[in-house]
């Protein structure tokens, strides 16, 4: 079992699962960056007011790991990584436009 089934069926509400799923500091922050497009780690670093790198890499692992994020290598000199929503991750963004509606 994925560790994002495990966090949402240990949730009887699929709403307290997604924000399990996106709880954390950096996390919801991250995604939503993602949603205007690819993201680098150092300009994740320069976005993210007070993050550090560590707290960013195991944010974007944790994304990852739940299949919000796509991660691709690309094999240029020097190595570039950049990180885009996933089918599953844009399946998200009216969510998040939901919130935003609520936020006012």
């Amino acid at each position: 079992m994925t560790t994002e089934n495990k966090i949402i069926k240990e949730n009887d509400c699929p709403a307290e699962g997604l924000l399990k799923l996106l709880s954390g500091k950096w996390k919801s922050q991250i995604f939503l960056l993602a949603v205007s497009g690819p993201l680098r780690f150092n300009g994740l670093l320069r976005d993210l007011k007070g993050a550090n790198k560590q707290s960013v890499a195991v944010a974007l692992r944790e994304l990852e790991d739940y299949g919000l994020l796509d991660k691709k290598v690309i094999k240029l000199k020097p190595l570039h990584i950049e990180y885009t929503l996933s089918e599953k991750g844009k399946s998200l963004i009216p969510v998040f436009k939901q919130l935003e509606f609520f936020s006012d």
